[in-house]
């Protein structure tokens, strides 16, 4: 599949993201790429679940993108005495030619990450790697509506789509349906998106919603829970 036409933007904090011209959107954050990711889906997501979810803790990402996210939980894997199991759906991958304009040794400027960041771009797709003893990578290619979910497995969800104005077919009822049957009783979904309709539809599917604090130039978020 042919990701579609992207330029490379540099955010407030010196991190990178990437424009859409098409869909006049962004990747990630403009006050920030890598605040909005460690906030979003590190503080708001996974630290959420790390300290209750016994064994390994399994994240679901809905769009790999650039590798920010998975990079971010990488990062925290090697801190932690649990094991993560990430799994990313994502319908365009990005070329490597996108991946290395972005330039991302300007603001990872730790080596052993930066190699992590290569390696999470080179792991094959569709095929469950180990990257390092407590971090497994399975990249999936396609679209989450044609894409087979486990139920009862993922502790957190990082729901990165673009926004709904741009991608309204990512968030419907019938997917946050299909998201929520894949979860722990209790487990998490977070997003950057603070919209009413989406809480609508998360609450619809089953989900118990609050709003909390967003990222910097975000007043607020969501993240919801598994409540069965």
């Amino acid at each position: 599949m042919t990701p579609p036409k992207v330029e490379v933007r540099v955010t407030a904090d010196g991190s990178s993201t990437l424009y859409v011209p098409e869909l006049d959107e962004h990747y990630h954050s403009t006050h920030g790429a890598v605040q909005e990711a460690q906030h979003v889906y590190l503080a708001a997501g996974l630290e959420h679940v790390l300290a209750s979810a016994p064994g390994m803790v399994r994240v679901l990402e809905i769009g790999f993108g650039t590798g920010l996210n998975a990079l971010l939980t990488l990062q925290r894997s090697l801190a932690s005495p649990q094991a993560i199991r990430y799994d990313t759906i994502e319908k365009y991958p990005l070329p490597p030619t996108v991946i290395e304009a972005l330039g991302v040794e300007r603001y990872v400027l730790n080596p052993e990450l930066l190699d992590y960041h290569q390696q999470l771009h080179s792991a094959a797709w569709d095929t469950l790697v180990t990257l390092t003893p407590r971090f497994m990578l399975h990249k999936i290619t396609g679209a989450l509506q044609d894409t087979p979910l486990p139920n009862d497995t993922y502790h957190v969800i990082y729901f990165d789509a673009f926004a709904p104005e741009k991608q309204p077919d990512m968030w419907t009822d019938e997917v946050f349906a299909q998201l929520c049957a894949a979860t722990t009783p209790g487990g998490v979904l977070v997003s950057y998106c603070a919209k009413g309709s989406f809480r609508r539809s998360l609450r619809a599917a089953g989900w118990l919603v609050e709003k909390i604090p967003g990222p910097p130039g975000k007043r607020e978020m969501t993240r919801a829970r598994n409540g069965s």
